[in-house]
């Protein structure tokens, strides 16, 4: 199973995310440009020792992305889906998209993905944290397929 972030914004959602897929055996593909370094001292008090357990993979933009795209789909996470997620069937190979924290993902980009989800959520509020809507779209993901180990 694959996480993709989309130019992340925050040190500590991303280095959260890097912890769980240490934690559930999941590979994080980040597509650059991050919105902070890698030494920032945030992301490092959240990702501790488990950069070392994680596969993380980087690409320069996301057109390299696509070029190397693992998996077969990619499934991306919006507020503007009208699929909840737990009623969508996960493959084993499906790459996870998550947009950016500050902005989602470009119009563009929006508008060439076939698959789009969402976690239903009160209408009062905008969005879940990045990194808490990685943990339970994952964890669906990961249930579906019997991936658990």
């Amino acid at each position: 199973m694959h996480i993709a972030l989309y130019k992340p914004d925050i040190p500590q959602n991303t280095a959260a995310i890097i912890r769980l897929s240490a934690c559930l055996n999941l590979i994080v593909h980040i597509i650059e440009p991050c919105g902070f370094d890698i030494n920032d001292a945030r992301f490092k008090r959240v990702v501790m020792d488990y950069m070392g357990y994680s596969k993380i993979l980087r690409y320069s933009d996301y057109n390299e992305f696509l070029k190397k795209k693992p998996g077969n789909r990619i499934i991306l996470m919006t507020t503007k889906a009208t699929k909840h997620y737990h009623n969508f069937k996960f493959k084993k190979d499906d790459v996870l998209l998550f947009g950016r924290e500050s902005a989602g993902v470009p119009e563009n980009l929006h508008k060439s993905i076939k698959n789009k989800i969402k976690i239903p959520m009160n209408k009062k509020t905008r969005s879940l944290n990045v990194a808490m809507s990685v943990a339970i779209i994952a964890a669906e993901a990961l249930r579906q397929n019997n991936l658990f180990k």
